[in-house]
């Protein structure tokens, strides 16, 4: 008998069989919806560095060769920086957008000259050399791009390092003019001499906008905090004069003061603390029997004998870096270079990226008004405070202070910590010198890491490291294999 139940050549229709047209249409969407997935996971996970390889450099293009820009009279010219810019306020974080590498992109503007209706250049120096060295830096990073739409930050190739060289309404035009302004917004300036004469502010005088300033002399009524960054005044003898790291302990003298440009109140105060301690101040001033020049520059006199600058730094314990006519002294960048613990005096003055920067760790800050007290406040320093205070200068210069290029990096590392905080630097990382570390051969021991620790406090190791890593950077690190060879 059979049974009145459908049959098919495959068995019992059991289950009705999906017509052929609805599974061809889910078949298709489920293809779509695939297809839509794996696109959007190579758009989140595909390298986003994936640029033209034209990267900005003088050296693809003369400063003659870049085109010539005029600049009406008519010109709009930009407000004056606004003191209450903050980050929330003045910059768009929104441009920066999502980024897998947490690292704002940076667009430098081509090269252009810009004249007046009459011809006359905005500046009179054009592009100096210290500013062609950042722009190049900053091209040859990670953070450079040359696609504009992906910018998140903007970078002129207008030179404004020194107001000295400037035509400030003109500049100020030049600066409006720029295709992607929109009143300084996400722009940011590089300026380390501001002012001039008589009155020399402590912040460039070039309306701006809200553009960022990354500047080299301001004062607590000029900074912007958490927007202005606080650059170093570059000294040129870092790239001329080559002083090698000296060991930290006691100098030669224990006061020196090198500026030349020193204001005839503070120098009484110097020449009256000489008097008091004899041959532990030495005293130097510009050598009036030497023709001027740059070997001038290079040579400091006490009473005819002539010393070697910056050479005679590293013979001293501290060195007094005072305020000259503007706030921020290049002298501070040679004094770190020589592993000298400078003595800053100079009221309202903000130290450079001192946003990140610990300076009570390489550096003793005075008030001005306590210029007599200078020498008992500095002997109350224990000498082992000193000696780690003399190295903490010498890598503070190292990594912060010694190339335009260290400079300008530093400051776009700032502005990025600020922009992506979870993924920032940590105070270890922006103050702690990494630790190199020596490792003998003889024998071997397997410690802990509170065990290695303990064995450096004791002097066990002289300097130890890993890989030329901060050990904090290590993760998870909990055993270390060390080879020592007993003494």
């Amino acid at each position: 008998m059979y049974t009145s139940g459908k049959y098919s050549s495959r068995g019992p229709a059991l289950i009705p069989r999906m017509k052929t047209k609805h599974r061809i249409y889910y078949i298709t969407l489920f293809s779509v919806v695939l297809l839509g997935l794996i696109a959007t996971g190579m758009f989140q996970f595909w390298p986003h560095s994936i640029e033209s390889t034209a990267d900005w450099t003088l050296d693809k293009r003369s400063v003659h060769d870049a085109p010539l820009i005029r600049l009406p009279v008519s010109s709009p010219i930009p407000e004056r920086g606004d003191l209450s810019c903050r980050m929330h306020t003045c910059f768009d974080v929104y441009r920066c957008g999502y980024n897998p590498k947490n690292r704002i992109k940076v667009y430098i503007y081509p090269l252009q000259r810009f004249v007046d209706e009459l011809g006359v250049p905005i500046s009179s120096t054009g592009l100096s050399r210290e500013y062609n060295d950042l722009l190049s830096a900053i091209s040859d990073s990670d953070f450079y791009t040359d696609d504009v739409t992906r910018a998140c930050l903007f970078i002129p190739s207008i030179d404004v390092l020194n107001q000295n060289s400037l035509r400030i309404r003109e500049t100020a035009q030049a600066l409006a003019m720029l295709p992607r302004w929109d009143k300084g917004m996400n722009h940011l300036l590089f300026n380390m001499l501001p002012g001039g004469p008589p009155d020399y502010n402590t912040a460039l005088d070039v309306p701006r906008d809200r553009a960022l300033l990354a500047g080299g002399g301001f004062s607590t009524w000029t900074y912007r905090q958490g927007y202005d960054v606080s650059i170093p005044v570059y000294s040129p003898l870092s790239a001329d004069v080559d002083l090698p790291e000296r060991q930290p302990g006691p100098r030669h003298y224990f006061i020196l003061s090198s500026q030349t440009a020193i204001h005839r109140e503070y120098r009484a105060e110097l020449e009256r603390l000489k008097e008091e301690n004899g041959e532990a101040l030495l005293l130097l001033d510009k050598c009036s029997n030497l023709s001027q020049g740059a070997a001038s520059a290079r040579k400091r006199c006490y009473k005819g004998q002539v010393y070697d600058y910056p050479q005679i730094l590293q013979e001293s314990s501290f060195c007094v870096v005072l305020r000259g006519a503007r706030l921020g002294q290049a002298a501070l960048s040679d004094v770190l270079q020589a592993g000298c613990v400078p003595v800053i005096l100079a009221d309202s003055y903000i130290l450079p990226f001192s946003e990140v920067l610990d300076w009570k760790r390489a550096s003793v800050v005075i008030p001005e008004e306590k210029l007599s007290e200078m020498y008992t406040i500095l002997k109350s320093i224990p000498h082992r405070q000193v000696e780690e205070m003399q190295r903490q200068a010498r890598w503070f210069w190292e990594a912060y202070f010694s190339s335009m290029k260290a400079i300008g990096l530093t400051t776009l590392q700032i502005i990025n910590d600020r922009i992506y905080p979870y993924a920032a630097r940590t105070y270890e990382q922006w103050n702690n010198p990494p630790v190199v570390l020596w490792l003998y051969t003889r024998s071997q021991y397997h410690i802990s890491f509170p065990t290695l620790l303990c064995l450096i406090n004791q002097s066990l190791f002289s300097r130890v490291t890993v890989d030329a890593f901060p050990l904090s950077e290590i993760p998870q690190m909990q055993r270390f294999t060390v080879w020592y060879t007993p003494r």
